[in-house]
C-alpha cells in the first residue's frame, strides 16, 4: 500500500474549507451591510472549489 501524505496534508483543504464556511454563516447572521459582501465571498469558496474539482476532474 503506497502511503499518499499525513493526516495534516490530507485534511488541510476540507478543514479550511468547513472553517470558511462557517465563519460565512457566523458573519452572514451577525450583520448587514459590508458584512453581507464577506459573507458572500466566504460562502462562494466551497461552491468554486466544488466547481474547480469537478472541471479538474473532466480532462
Amino acid at each position: 500500500m503506497k502511503k499518499t501524505g499525513s493526516l495534516r496534508a490530507i485534511f488541510a483543504v476540507p478543514l479550511l474549507l468547513a472553517l470558511a464556511s462557517l465563519v460565512g454563516l457566523v458573519v452572514a447572521l451577525t450583520g448587514d451591510g459590508w458584512r453581507d459582501a464577506i459573507s458572500w465571498a466566504l460562502l462562494a469558496i466551497p461552491v468554486l472549489a466544488v466547481g474547480w474539482a469537478m472541471r479538474a476532474r473532466r480532462t
